[in-house]
């Protein structure tokens, strides 16, 4: 392993680590709200109208509702036993308690697969607004590539109380992308000659809808509420722990809201012709403006993803070296060559797996199931659940935590068996663009 510290004095080396202990706690609950909209927001609210489309509009409201609900709920039960078990420091931490070493390994590998899936998801995101900016003249590959460049740089930063300074700037990004969508689309549809009641949006299921296409659209809105992934992790760096029931509160009502709404008026404004990701609709011109507007929240929500699976792998990689500090000039070498490896190969996922709704959903199906919905539910039966699960004080939450379980584990298997389906089904009927390949616009 490598290591700086044979060379440095004692005192050295307990001033970096109490530079470093103290660098990484200064993470507030204001601050750690921002993070919590912004890690997912980007993603989830781009994919969500298209979602509505398949799902028919009542059914889509109460589920982006319901499974927002559920998250709250979830994250609540992450809060608590990361409180009780201050020692976590990262979910693979709790599969350590769960099931021991074995669960420490499977829950690490599942836990950088999944970040891993979804700064893929922004890479591919990126490639499509550049793309859609430049309007064709240039491969895809390329402006992927850039994109993979642009994650790389920003995620740098090693500490989660700086990037939540860029998050500010992420969430502005977002809210005028969609306002800009959603004002496009709404004159388009009121200027068109039958008016916003010509416009063929479906309270109800689309009449074709397949099996497979209505869990990629459940496991898309499930996608959405991916904030408690990282959770554990940034409550590792808050100052104050016990004040995280205000960042979940403040981000999953935020999300609950911006997700309903864009969901909702985009596909009441553009009808079946809506794509995913939305910006897509508003038409060419404003689509260029809008994925402009859409470039911030697009790379600084991936590079936080980056940083929080790369916290825990570096920290894994440097446990017993101050290295691990990020610090000191190896420590810094060895921080940006693993955000360097992890990149690329986000960016080789990103271009395998080159349609936006599936892979949002693959890596929903597969990790956030557990991550936001069933492990929680789990845990708290066998951490926090004091006496028998039916009694007076433990009912409500027992019943909640089956509700998750149920959730996430027909989302695993179902989500997971409709995202391949459909993968298959539209590269091989050309109804998407295949893998390294130049993308149409």
């Amino acid at each position: 392993m490598l290591d700086d510290t044979a060379e440095v004095s004692d005192d050295r080396l307990k001033r970096i680590a109490a530079d470093g202990n103290a660098f990484f706690h200064r993470l507030g609950w204001k601050r750690l709200s921002v993070v919590l909209v912004v890690e997912a927001i980007a993603l989830g609210s781009l994919s969500l109208p298209k979602a509505f489309h398949a799902l028919g509009m009542i059914l889509g409201v109460i589920l982006t509702v319901f499974l927002g609900a559920v998250a709250i709920f979830t994250s609540y039960i992450i809060g608590r036993i990361k409180l009780a078990y201050p020692e976590i420091s990262h979910y693979a931490d709790a599969g350590r308690l769960l099931f021991g070493r074995i669960g420490y390994e499977v829950f690490g590998v599942a836990f950088v697969l999944e970040l891993l899936l979804t700064v893929g998801s922004h890479a591919l995101t990126g490639s499509i607004a550049l793309v859609t900016i430049n309007g064709g003249h240039v491969c895809s590959i390329a402006f992927s590539a850039v994109s993979a460049v642009i994650l790389l740089i920003l995620a740098i930063p090693p500490s989660f109380s700086e990037v939540a300074i860029l998050g500010y700037i992420d969430f502005v990004s977002i809210i005028a992308a969609i306002g800009i969508t959603i004002i496009a689309t709404g004159i388009r549809a009121t200027d068109s000659p039958t008016g916003l009641s010509g416009v063929d949006w479906s309270a109800y299921p689309k009449d074709d809808l397949s099996f497979s296409e209505a869990f990629v659209a459940v496991s898309n809105i499930v996608f959405a509420y991916s904030f408690a992934i990282g959770q554990f992790s940034f409550m590792d760096e808050m100052h104050t722990p016990k004040d995280y029931m205000k960042s979940i509160w403040a981000s999953g009502v935020t999300q609950i809201l911006i997700y309903t709404l864009t969901g909702a008026i985009c596909y009441a404004f553009i009808g079946s012709t809506v794509q995913s990701p939305a910006l897509l609709s508003a038409g060419s011109l404003v689509s260029k403006v809008a994925f402009g507007i859409a470039l911030p929240v697009i790379f600084i929500s991936g590079s936080i993803n980056t940083t929080v699976a790369l916290r825990y792998v570096h920290g894994r990689l440097f446990k017993d070296s101050i290295i691990r500090y990020i610090n000191t000039p190896m420590g810094w070498a060895s921080w940006i060559g693993i955000v360097a490896i992890f990149t690329v190969i986000a960016w080789v996922i990103a271009e395998a797996i080159p349609i936006f709704s599936d892979l949002l959903s693959l890596a929903s199906a597969l990790f956030v199931s557990g991550f936001s919905f069933y492990l929680p539910g789990l845990m708290w039966f066998r951490f926090l659940c004091d006496g028998k699960w039916y009694s007076r004080k433990n009912i409500w939450m027992s019943l909640g935590s089956i509700v998750a379980l149920v959730i996430g584990l027909v989302v695993l298997g179902a989500g997971t068996y409709s995202t391949i389906k459909d993968i298959i089904d539209q590269i091989s009927n050309g109804t998407d663009h295949s893998p390294f390949t130049c993308r149409a616009v």
